[in-house]
């Protein structure tokens, strides 16, 4: 017996994840772009990084323009980590229409509900309906 969850999983759209970017890649892209040398760019990431550490070790957020800000959090159990809010502007980017260019699972169910998901499981499963 599935759940909504289940269906939910099932058919909800998905971004296909391509090869991870790495800081490499990175390096390489911005070097490129700018004229500047990789090892000064690799330089300035890691000075970045610990930037971004330095002021979250003292419970300040870092807002990096077009990138988004960097919070500190910390679980019930002590646990820290940092938290990010994504730039309007990054996210406004990611929508622009046409502007994907990645794969998309499930691409014809953007826009459905998730009883239309529901549906779409109990069609397809009708011994396993959702409950």
């Amino acid at each position: 017996m599935a759940n909504k969850i289940q269906a939910i999983n099932a058919y909800a759209p998905k971004i296909k994840l391509g090869k991870r970017a790495k800081t490499d890649d990175l390096v390489e892209f911005i070097a490129r772009s700018t004229g500047l040398n990789e090892s000064g760019v690799r330089q300035v990431l890691l000075e970045l990084r610990d930037t971004v550490l330095f002021f979250n070790l003292r419970g300040q957020p870092v807002q990096l323009e077009g990138l988004g800000t960097y919070s500190p959090k910390i679980s019930l159990d002590g646990t820290m980590g940092v938290g990010h809010r994504a730039d309007n502007a990054l996210k406004q980017g990611l929508n622009k229409p046409g502007a994907f260019k990645g794969d998309v699972k499930n691409r014809e169910n953007i826009g459905k509900t998730s009883d239309e998901l529901v549906a779409l499981w109990d069609a397809e499963h009708p011994d396993d309906p959702v409950v």
